[in-house]
């Protein structure tokens, strides 16, 4: 139900931005405004995605996808009406379709997240996959109805559509029951969610390649997408309904390019498939700079359309693959902010340089460059994340629950885990625990540092800090089976019959009680103790 409103929802948009490109065609037919269009819709993409990243982790993901659907239906109405009693200005149709592109802003990084809430993990790439199906069978045919009703009955009529597509999503959106597990931890406070999602972006090598990736995509393949009613109008002699027809071949390559991207995905790598993608896009953009016939500018488009799906669906999944569901909102978030960011700066770009240099050579400078950025691979090669475990390793005890009310201001806290480690195996060591070390980080740990005892050259310190008992349960679940693995890589170098000796160090004023040394267990590292009032230790510090 919910792929089936989407797709209606898809046809909708789709006919709407004809309307809006063909319109500032007529009351400002100068390229770098037409081109404005298509930067006013995904410029919010790259403003507002990671604060509705953030907004989809901490809320009900249906709830925030619900408030954007009412308020793109507003948008569109108010368009409509504007329109249909003629008051629509150059800026008044970039502010409307501005807004619109908040809306999309507010619901993609919670649509995304969801479908892991709708399949199982395993399904998840060919989910991604039939996504990109579902707006991409309305990009085959939506564009040239968009065109007719344009040609016909004007640009109001397709804002209307438009504003009606919304109103099945919202109903089914009404009516699916989102499973919530029940939340232990406060949630987190919005400037608080945004870092902790850029800091696992940063520290998360795999989602950072995929981020400098779909930039340079976007930059590049924006100047398509931007100046195509110029293409409709100054290359192939065209009217609206020409528009259409282009950017309905763009959909079916599109369309072809999503059915293919299953069987692709599991005969070649995701550095293979982008690789590939990129070098089509490029020769379709520079295939359509020098056409002026139907005959060449469609197959090239077509081209276009089956490499631009295969590059940002191989994006997608490489991200949602690679984050855990505490954070999968955010890191999406933050694809689409760089990679749509780069749509909106390339479309800006490509309609001055289209204006002062030419529509033809603009698009073979952006197709030679796209082809060319293929280097990028040799340097920032796509892994395949798809094997990993990003389940909690760590589960929450009837202990933590029990503690947490006691313990939820207390901080800030440190911890110390001490290592014995044979001085010839203290290289190798020190290299495990630069790995460890990135991971302590990327879930939240501040001021990590290794030390080694001078007097004792065997014995290593690695010190990290929380800023309060509440974070530390928050890090500490946020340690993945995949990262356990890891974290047994360091441990291996430990000599001894005990494991590791740990220790939570809590700050104490001067002016206060001695708390009694409780002992306490950690049940993967190994023992310590927190200085603590008594009867509060933790059962499973971390």
């Amino acid at each position: 139900m919910i792929w089936t409103a989407s797709l209606v929802s898809n046809f909708g948009s789709l006919i709407q931005a004809v309307g809006a490109s063909w319109m500032m065609t007529s009351i400002a037919p100068t390229a770098d405004m037409v081109a404005l269009v298509q930067a006013s819709t995904t410029l919010p993409i790259m403003l507002f995605s990671l604060v509705s990243g953030a907004t989809a982790d901490i809320w009900d993901r249906r709830f925030v996808m619900l408030i954007a659907q009412v308020m793109m239906l507003t948008v569109a109405f108010a368009l409509t009406v504007i329109t249909y009693i003629g008051q629509t200005t150059p800026w008044t149709l970039l502010t409307l379709t501005f807004l619109l592109g908040c809306g999309v802003a507010l619901y993609g990084p919670a649509w995304q997240s969801s479908v892991g809430e709708q399949v199982p993990r395993n399904d998840l790439p060919s989910a991604v996959a039939l996504n990109s199906l579902s707006f991409n069978i309305a990009r085959t045919a939506g564009p040239a109805i968009g065109g007719v009703i344009v040609a016909k009955a004007g640009p109001p009529a397709a804002f209307f559509i438009n504003a009606l597509s919304y109103v099945g999503l919202i109903i089914v959106l009404c009516l699916w029951r989102r499973p919530r597990p029940a939340p232990f931890l406060p949630p987190e406070n919005m400037l608080m969610a945004m870092g902790a999602g850029i800091r696992y972006a940063r520290l998360s090598p795999d989602i950072r390649t995929v981020l400098i990736r779909g930039v340079v995509f976007g930059l590049l393949g924006s100047s398509v997408w931007a100046l195509m009613p110029l293409i409709a109008r100054d290359l192939i002699k065209g009217d609206a309904v020409t528009y259409g027809v282009l950017l309905g071949s763009f959909g079916i390559g599109a369309v072809l390019g999503a059915l293919s991207s299953t069987w692709l995905r599991r005969r070649y790598s995701n550095e293979v498939i982008v690789r590939w993608s990129t070098v089509g896009f490029g020769i379709g953009s520079m295939l359509t700079a020098i056409s002026s016939w139907y005959a060449l500018t469609l197959p090239a488009l077509m081209l276009g359309g089956a490499a631009w799906v295969l590059a940002l669906s191989t994006f997608n999944v490489t991200v949602q693959t690679s984050s855990p569901r505490w954070v999968v909102g955010r890191t999406v978030a933050i694809y689409q902010m760089v990679t749509f960011g780069g749509l909106a700066a390339g479309s800006w770009l490509s309609g001055e340089v289209a204006e002062a240099f030419g529509l033809s050579w603009c698009l073979l400078v952006t197709g030679a460059l796209m082809t060319l950025s293929t280097v990028l691979g040799r340097w920032l090669a796509l892994r395949q994340p798809d094997g990993l475990n990003l389940d909690p390793s760590r589960t929450w005890s009837s202990e933590n629950r029990a503690q947490l009310d006691r313990l939820i201001d207390t901080g800030p806290v440190v911890v110390t885990v001490e290592y014995k480690i044979a001085v010839e195996d203290a290289e190798a060591f020190r290299v495990a625990m630069h790995e460890l070390k990135r991971i302590r980080r990327r879930d939240g740990a501040k001021r990590w540092s290794l030390m080694q005892d001078m007097a004792a050259p065997e014995i290593w310190i690695e010190r990290y800090h929380s800023p309060n008992w509440v974070e530390h349960l928050r890090r500490h679940h946020r340690f993945t089976v995949a990262d356990r693995e890891i974290e047994r890589s360091a441990l291996d170098f430990h000599q001894g019959p005990e494991p590791p000796h740990i220790r939570h160090l809590i700050e104490r004023r001067t002016d206060e009680p001695v708390g009694e040394t409780t002992a306490t267990t950690d049940p993967h590292l190994g023992s310590g103790s927190v200085t603590l009032t008594p009867n509060e230790a933790p059962a499973e510090p971390g």
